[in-house]
């Protein structure tokens, strides 16, 4: 009874009793079910999606994947934004998951202790996208950014450029991004190539950042003569920096960013990128958990990968 009335929120109790009641749930993944006393089904038809930020174009797309295949079903898709925060992410889950829907999407493999003990026991299908660099809890729908990033400097390094810079946002947080990166640095040590320059932003992308960012760069690092970008936003913005400047691209500075974004069909020339496969996912994300969604669930352990493709553009 005691437990029962810290986890609701009801009644007295003292700090060091809350504390322990809220320590032993999360070492459980123990999470509260809001609707047991009030649907004789004790479950609704929500499907959770978990993603870092709706401000991006690239989550946006991973949606309208998901919502375009449960449209058709009673299933509705609910999201909450972590901000590429785990502890964020944890507190997510864990309303998500109280009240019991299908299934639940999360974005990445990073996660609390907690977060993943709360998904192991849900009793549902759970679904990681995104990234396959990792262990998934249950389905796992996604390509390596690892490799996305290391198949980028070896086509860099093999149309002949030797002086390199790197620009990337939300940095450490956005853990596809520093995959990519790393990846990226293994193919140059590999080739005994050093990066020249690297931008390590905290914030969120734009293109305009992405131009003030390139411009500081340079400023820098001049004789620099290609940039990968952690971002298709921000190649665009350097793209914008570059025609300002009277840069010409490719042919004195390169450029190359990832997720295969529509915004580069806007700009005056095409960026290099790789396809991330963004609409695809949320549509493989959905029908996982149609086609797994049972009374009595346990973890299927699939695999999905997709296979980011190069797309050279004009600016490479």
């Amino acid at each position: 009874m005691t437990a029962s009335r810290v986890l609701r929120g009801k009644g007295e109790a003292s700090i060091g009793t809350r504390d322990r009641v809220h320590k032993a749930a999360a070492e459980v993944g123990y999470v509260p079910n809001r609707i047991a006393g009030s649907l004789s089904s004790r479950s609704v038809n929500l499907v959770g999606v978990v993603i870092p930020s709706i401000s991006s174009f690239v989550f946006a797309e991973v949606l309208t994947g998901i919502s375009q295949v449960l449209k058709s079903t009673p299933l509705q898709p609910v999201f909450g934004v972590s901000d590429y925060d785990l502890d964020t992410e944890e507190k997510v889950i864990r309303e998500m998951l109280s009240w019991q829907p299908k299934g639940l999407v999360v974005a990445g493999l990073e996660h609390t202790d907690a977060a993943r003990k709360m998904m192991a026991n849900a009793g549902i299908p759970i679904v990681e996208i995104m990234d396959l660099d990792g262990e998934p809890v249950d389905m796992n729908v996604g390509l390596s950014h690892f490799r996305a990033g290391y198949e980028t400097g070896r086509e860099i390094l093999k149309r002949g450029y030797s002086r390199l810079g790197f620009i990337g946002t939300k940095m450490p947080l956005d853990f596809r991004a520093a995959k990519r990166f790393d990846g990226f640095v293994k193919a140059l040590d590999e080739s005994g190539v050093r990066l020249q320059d690297i931008e390590k932003y905290s914030g969120s992308s734009s293109v305009l950042l992405g131009r003030q960012l390139t411009g500081q760069m340079l400023e820098r690092s001049p004789d620099l003569d290609v940039i990968y970008y952690s971002s298709d936003t921000m190649s665009c913005g350097g793209l914008m920096h570059c025609i300002m400047n009277n840069i010409s691209v490719p042919d004195q500075l390169a450029l190359a960013g990832f997720n295969g974004l529509d915004l580069r069909y806007g700009m005056p020339k095409l960026t290099a990128t790789m396809n991330a496969y963004r609409f695809e996912i949320g549509k493989k994300a959905a029908s996982l958990i149609l086609e797994h969604m049972t009374p009595d669930y346990s973890p299927v352990r699939q695999v999905v990968e997709y296979t980011p493709d190069l797309e050279i553009g004009d600016t490479l």
